[in-house]
């Protein structure tokens, strides 16, 4: 089980946590490699989305996805979507998953100033998109934190400013579980540049 900083340590402790941060908890850690060379695990993840959720784009992407400098927030969201859904249709990735702001429409609307932890937050980036799952927010709701694949080229836990939000989305609970909660955390000071 990957080590998480101290400070995160309530999503491990959570009695109840949303199924889709404890799975991106479990891959906490996981880096692109340097160089022309390639993380297995992260190309994985696209023949994994292909193999649980087919669709003529999954199919696409699988074969497509051969490079972990291709920005991959999308894709490791959906791969976080597929392993929590086990075959739930509502579970599955929005098509074109890939591109961060596709997911803009995934689940159910969440408003930005009622943000809990679980929910996936669609960012606007220079050049594109970045998604996010939401684990905490600050007392003034000006900055949120993000558990998220490629941010700083690792999935990692990063302060966003809540302007650059463009989508809350909650996902399709049966049964909320109890951590899907506001979490209030206080800020490092230190906002997220580096997410593709």
């Amino acid at each position: 089980m990957p080590i998480i900083p101290p400070r995160y340590s309530y999503l491990r402790e959570e009695p109840i946590p949303p199924l889709m941060v404890r799975i991106a908890l479990d891959m906490y850690g996981t880096v692109e490699t340097p160089g022309s060379a390639d993380n297995p695990i992260i190309l994985g993840w696209a023949d994994e989305v292909q193999l649980l959720s087919a669709s003529p784009y999954n199919n696409w992407a699988a074969d497509f996805y051969n490079d972990d400098k291709i920005p991959w927030c999308g894709l490791f969201m959906a791969v976080v979507a597929v392993r929590a859904g086990q075959g739930r249709d509502d579970r599955r990735p929005p098509d074109k998953y890939l591109a961060a702001l596709s997911w803009r429409n995934w689940g159910n609307p969440a408003d930005r100033g009622d943000i809990e932890v679980g929910d996936v937050v669609v960012l606007s980036r220079e050049g594109g998109g970045h998604v996010t799952l939401a684990v905490g927010v600050n007392e003034d709701n000006s900055i949120f934190f993000g558990l998220g694949g490629n941010q700083s080229n690792r999935v990692s836990i990063a302060e966003f400013p809540t302007e650059r939000i463009v989508a809350v989305r909650r996902p399709p609970y049966v049964n909320k579980p109890a951590g899907a909660r506001r979490v209030v955390l206080s800020s490092t000071g230190v906002l997220s540049s580096g997410e593709q």
